[in-house]
């Protein structure tokens, strides 16, 4: 089995208040195309925690306590050929100095 990777998934978690902003940033950079349809991205209610050091900048809460913040997980298909492109516009719109961007390689249902 020869597998092409020719497409991955992002997942970026983000306060609620900012969902529709990086979901709107993210279908203009060309990410969440399937077929003939744009802007396709699906998001989950979830919870994140996290801790700042002495160095940080929380967008939320306060260095050196533990916070955790309802938020919503937002997950989007993207051509590998403007991943670059899609995490940058995540990283200039996103309210956290340090967004979670996971990046998943998907696999073709051609190639199975």
């Amino acid at each position: 089995m020869n597998i092409n990777i020719s497409k991955v998934k992002i997942v970026v978690t983000t306060p609620i208040e900012n969902t529709e902003k990086i979901k709107k940033a993210i279908g203009d950079a060309g990410a969440g195309v399937i077929g003939n349809y744009s802007h396709c991205t699906v998001s989950t209610r979830c919870i994140g925690t996290f801790k700042g050091n002495n160095d940080s900048n929380p967008y939320i809460g306060e260095k050196n306590i533990l916070k955790s913040v309802i938020e919503d997980k937002i997950e989007v298909q993207c051509d590998i050929r403007i991943v670059k492109k899609v995490i940058k516009v995540i990283r200039d719109v996103h309210p956290y100095e340090e967004p979670a961007i996971d990046i998943i390689p998907l696999i073709n249902e051609e190639d199975l």
